[in-house]
């Protein structure tokens, strides 16, 4: 069966596959990039689904490499989602003109940004992370996803995940997020909404708003 673009609702069970074959054979967005997001709440899934999908895009991109970003390592104790001008400069525009972008990635234990790193401008560029659908980025991207779980669902499993000892932090993240949603929101304009399922996952099509 056929599916265009933003068409995924009627993939059954694992749908990487598919929406890999979508994502690779879509117009580049930014330069020569194709550059995808993946949105959702702190303890959604974001970072085991982002690799998945880089696996499952793989096989379909010249040189099998699809890079990817983790908005943890722009971000900083002091600026959790002030980085957006960091994101754009040091990211955005060196892939929008085809070159290899180089970034400073923040050491949550040491709290100090680190030597630059490369980021290569492959065909196919993830970008993953609370706020990676944000309104200053929308316009570079090719496909925003939303990993579809509440903040209740995905606040729990993200507590239990990093453990008791970062739980003040935690307490700090859900008040910031809240707010940054509130004020910048991503779901509203999401191309793909992503449930995980016991296949793996499922896709439905998104309602993206026009900005």
């Amino acid at each position: 069966m056929d599916h265009e673009p933003g068409s995924t609702a009627g993939y059954p069970g694992d749908a990487l596959g598919p929406l890999a074959g979508e994502l690779s054979a879509a117009p580049p967005s930014c330069g020569p990039v194709r550059l995808i997001a993946v949105d959702g709440h702190a303890g959604s899934g974001k970072t085991t689904f982002t690799a998945r999908l880089a696996d499952a895009l793989a096989p379909t991109v010249p040189g099998g490499a699809v890079p990817v970003l983790h908005l943890d390592d722009l971000a900083s104790h002091e600026a959790l989602f002030g980085w957006t001008g960091r994101l754009l400069d040091q990211v955005v525009d060196p892939l929008a003109r085809g070159v290899t972008a180089h970034y400073e990635p923040y050491d949550w234990t040491t709290r100090r940004f680190t030597a630059p790193r490369a980021l290569p401008a492959a065909p196919v560029v993830l970008i993953e992370g609370v706020g990676a659908g944000r309104a200053a980025v929308r316009p570079y991207l090719t496909r925003l996803l939303w990993l579809e779980r509440t903040s209740e669902e995905a606040w729990p499993r993200g507590r239990r995940r990093d453990g008791i000892g970062l739980s003040a932090f935690w307490d700090m993240w859900t008040v910031a997020e809240t707010r940054h949603f509130l004020a910048d929101p991503s779901r509203p304009y999401a191309d793909t909404l992503v449930r995980e399922c016991k296949e793996g996952y499922e896709l439905l099509p998104g309602h993206p708003t026009t900005a």
